[in-house]
């Protein structure tokens, strides 16, 4: 039999995230029918996964090349006051949209400068940035919200959010056509080399004259312009914005990445995992509710899957190696 081509080859950590999905899935199925036998629920969970998985794939390769991002609520506040301002000061949802991103990539910018030019880790770093676009935000909104009731009137609000054939969400496929390059940039093209090799070993390669400054900069820039992306849609979906946007996102997007099976020490990981665990992350509280179980029990239960994940992809990559 002539071997699998390479893009539909699965390595045993994206088999085991696809066997916890299926069992959960057949599970909430058995348990709740009335609810997950419906499609009903698919179209909710298509048109609320997609803001964290977009940045959850962004994380999965900041993560990779092994770095940590904890400033991603804030900064996705802060472009999301930076697309309703513009939004309301010219009328156009897509300038919005451009000063978001941008506002996301000069945050992620400084990021990268505080980690690469003065060496602050990482995980230090983004804690202090965290703060500052947090308080920053607020204190430039005066700690008010901001409606946008009238951006559902526009074209770009169908483009972005609508719901296209009266039913598909749009974030949907922008989801994932964002999972699709990202995939296409880690496996296709020679930056997510680069970015394996940086998370990996990065004075090997240094040595092997793999920009590694320029690599680390690059994956903090991009997920900063996909968190502005996320942001001004979370806006247009709500059709506001308020100082607390992005609050809760911390635990769904981690929880994601690390479930799909990226090594928290960096140089492996996988876009489809990160895939996978965006969805499984995402169906796990509505499945519990539609259980009858309180909604007290969600946080216990993302701490199973994750840990059920995690030991999964240990003992795989321990059983792999001997």
């Amino acid at each position: 039999m002539p071997p699998l081509p390479n893009f539909i080859k699965f390595n045993s950590l994206q088999w085991a995230i696809s066997i916890i999905f299926i069992i959960l899935l057949l599970s909430f199925m058995t348990l709740a029918p009335h609810t997950f036998l419906h499609s009903r629920i698919y179209i909710a969970y298509l048109s609320t996964i997609p803001f964290a998985g977009m940045i959850a794939v962004a994380m999965t390769l900041v993560v990779i090349t092994g770095e940590i991002d904890l400033s991603f609520p804030s900064v996705m506040a802060a472009c999301g006051f930076a697309h309703a301002t513009v939004y309301a000061a010219t009328g156009s949802p897509a300038l919005g949209l451009v000063a978001a991103m941008a506002t996301g990539a000069l945050a992620r910018a400084l990021n990268g400068l505080l980690v690469v030019g003065f060496g602050v880790p990482s995980i230090i770093a983004t804690i202090g940035t965290q703060f500052f676009w947090r308080g920053l935000t607020i204190l430039l909104a005066g700690g008010l919200a901001l409606n946008m009731a009238e951006i559902r009137d526009t074209a770009f609000y169908y483009v972005m959010v609508g719901r296209w054939f009266g039913w598909l969400p749009a974030q949907a496929v922008w989801f994932f056509l964002l999972t699709a390059f990202s995939w296409l940039l880690l496996n296709r093209h020679v930056f997510g080399d680069h970015v394996r090799f940086c998370g990996d070993n990065a004075p090997a390669a240094r040595m092997m004259g793999i920009p590694v400054a320029r690599v680390r900069v690059g994956v903090f820039v991009f997920m900063g312009m996909v968190t502005g992306l996320s942001g001004a849609m979370v806006c247009m979906e709500m059709a506001s914005w308020w100082p607390t946007q992005g609050e809760g996102y911390m635990l769904l997007v981690f929880a994601a990445v690390f479930v799909g099976g990226t090594s928290v020490f960096g140089g492996k990981g996988t876009i489809y995992g990160t895939l996978i665990g965006a969805v499984i992350i995402g169906m796990i509280e509505a499945g519990i509710i539609s259980c009858g179980l309180s909604g007290l029990w969600t946080r216990m239960v993302y701490g199973i899957v994750i840990m059920v994940s995690v030991s999964s992809h240990a003992a795989l990559t321990k059983y792999s190696k001997g």
